[in-house]
């Protein structure tokens, strides 16, 4: 009772949007022109409005970093393991194959994971989900659009790395994070702009990457099965083996192994489409990975 009260009260609400914008995107209600200018308004302003106050109010100090550390190796681990099967077994193209990889590690933990975790254990009771989406956005983020950037050839390293530096989140977690190192108080009337702005983040995106995924064909192929294969099962289980070599506290191991077995993020999918980087795998792998993780989210959480 306890799992399906999670499934309906937690996850489906926030799974909801995505399903909403997928729906009216086949039904042609809302338009692929529509949907990417609703995520361009959701990335450049609602994004780093949710991020920042998370970032600049989190303590840091409370971060474990040895479980951060353990995440951070299996996310390499399985990486390498999924490029090489998605190279070598399912002969995809160098850059597709980086990108398919990518979707195996890089959860969508700030838009998904984190408001789910928040619902289930309220505020301050998700800073491992804090720490992983601290993690990810400033660091992951950042190494696949400056690899994806070079490898190619739209830009040299100069250029990838000033698309870095202006990137909305890597900039509302710098500008967080040294507020927060400094101890910074955040003005109040700026907290409550970012709260009432950062609220429409994470449905506002999900639903406008429900109506960009919409057009893309379902039907599973042996890449896309291998590839969400791995995101549900190989990460999540090489986390779990990896904090349970060396245990952090119960809370961390169990929300770390939640993330790991969320939903591939959409920034595979984004990088892909900036650089005319084939979707028929990608695409799809973050629908399936979407769909095929409700239930075992819910028994994890």
């Amino acid at each position: 009772m306890q799992m399906l009260h999670v499934l309906t009260h937690n996850i489906l609400p926030v799974f909801s949007m995505l399903a909403l914008g997928f729906v009216l995107g086949r039904t042609r209600k809302v338009s692929r022109t529509e949907a990417a200018a609703l995520n361009r308004v959701a990335f450049l302003v609602l994004q780093p409005a949710l991020i920042f106050p998370l970032i600049a109010r989190v303590d840091f100090h409370a971060f474990d970093l040895s479980a951060l550390a353990a995440y951070a190796t299996c996310q390499v681990i399985a990486f390498s393991l999924s490029y090489g099967i998605a190279r070598h077994v399912f002969g995809r193209e160098h850059l597709e194959a980086w990108l398919l990889a990518m979707c195996v590690i890089f959860v969508n933990s700030l838009l998904y994971i984190w408001p789910i975790s928040l619902l289930i254990y309220g505020a301050g009771g998700n800073l491992p989900i804090t720490a992983i989406v601290a993690w990810d956005a400033s660091v992951s983020f950042a190494f696949f659009i400056i690899t994806t950037d070079v490898m190619a050839g739209d830009s040299n390293a100069r250029a990838a790395v000033k698309r870095v530096l202006t990137n909305p989140v890597l900039i509302a977690i710098a500008l967080g994070t040294v507020m927060n190192l400094a101890a910074l108080p955040v003005p109040e009337p700026v907290l409550t702009a970012a709260r009432f702005a950062g609220a429409g983040a994470a449905p506002l995106t999900l639903f406008a990457l429900g109506v960009i995924l919409s057009g893309h064909a379902l039907k599973p192929s042996p890449t896309i099965l291998g590839i969400s294969g791995l995101k549900l099962l190989l990460f999540p289980a090489l986390v779990w083996a990896a904090l349970h070599v060396a245990p952090p506290p119960a809370d961390w191991n169990a929300l770390f192994v939640l993330n790991a077995a969320g939903p591939s993020g959409a920034m595979a999918f984004a990088l892909a489409m900036l650089h005319g980087i084939r979707t028929d795998a990608i695409a799809p792998v973050i629908i399936w990975t979407s769909t095929l993780s409700l239930i075992s989210l819910a028994w994890l959480a």
